[in-house]
């Protein structure tokens, strides 16, 4: 439904028909962490996040996964070798 609390014509999924149903009955605005965050939008002078009701929330246990002004650093990890299986498939590998 449409939110006519806060960020009044987008789309919200806390929204019903007796109002808002987020459990402080309206949308917290962005923390420190969010700015640079291409999903934020300005609501009478005051910034909100487009995903999350809550910020606040998404950070708590480390970064937002919606951000997109943060890097995704991949983990890149070795694998371990067995020596004991690499020694048997190079000797199947000579017959």
């Amino acid at each position: 439904m449409q939110c006519d609390t806060v960020r009044k014509g987008i789309n919200c999924s806390f929204m019903k028909n007796i109002g808002c149903s987020f459990n402080k009955g309206r949308c917290l605005p962005i923390i420190e962490n969010c700015v640079g965050c291409t999903r934020t939008v300005t609501f009478e002078d005051t910034v909100y996040c487009l995903v999350a009701a809550d910020p606040a929330a998404k950070w708590k246990r480390g970064d937002c996964n919606f951000a997109t002004h943060l890097e995704k650093k991949k983990i890149e990890e070795s694998q371990k070798i067995n020596p004991l299986k690499a020694s048997k498939r190079a000797a199947a590998a000579r017959k």
